[in-house]
């Protein structure tokens, strides 16, 4: 076995397995967050960090349609992940980081905005997405293409979100 196969430190080296035109294309720039999943230097929390000013800008809007716009965005994260998925053959592909921007979107949804809940909630969810306390490991394992990249970060981002909830009561 050859020292590219099976690592993820050349993952980004290796060609996409297909390219079905326009719709993959759109898929890769969404997964990835327009090549932002291609940071060679942890590309999960760097992905994260895209998910502040989405969150900013859904914060602003009336409850209803914030909580449809994270319904459509994580519908939309779930398709682009498992487009992503097929086309670098890699179960959970490491340049793909919609999730971790639905993830902290969910971690900082519902609490009120400040520079304390953010950066709380920021770390709460990279620490609950990274040690995949119980069941979050077991739902990336059992699920398959999009939803396994996707689920286990929402639920890692509403694990933060419970937990933030309860710092910040104690806080303030």
């Amino acid at each position: 076995m050859s020292s590219e196969q099976g690592s993820d430190i050349n993952e980004s080296s290796r060609p996409e397995a297909r390219s079905g035109g326009w719709e993959d294309s759109f898929a890769m720039g969404v997964a990835t967050c327009l090549g932002i999943g291609r940071c060679p230097k942890a590309p999960g929390t760097v992905g994260s960090l895209v998910g502040i000013p989405v969150h900013l800008l859904l914060q602003v809007q009336p409850w209803v349609l914030r909580s449809l716009s994270l319904l459509a965005l994580a519908a939309l994260a779930i398709w682009a992940a498992q487009r992503a998925v097929s086309l670098l053959g890699d179960r959970d592909p490491p340049r793909v980081v919609i999730d971790e921007v639905v993830g902290l979107v969910v971690a900082l949804s519902w609490v009120e905005p400040g520079t304390l809940s953010m950066m709380l909630g920021f770390g709460l969810f990279r620490l609950f997405d990274i040690t995949k306390v119980p069941p979050l490991g077991w739902v990336e394992r059992r699920l398959a293409g999009g939803l396994a990249v996707v689920a286990d970060d929402l639920l890692a981002g509403l694990y933060a979100n419970v937990s933030l909830r309860l710092v910040m009561a104690l806080v303030g």
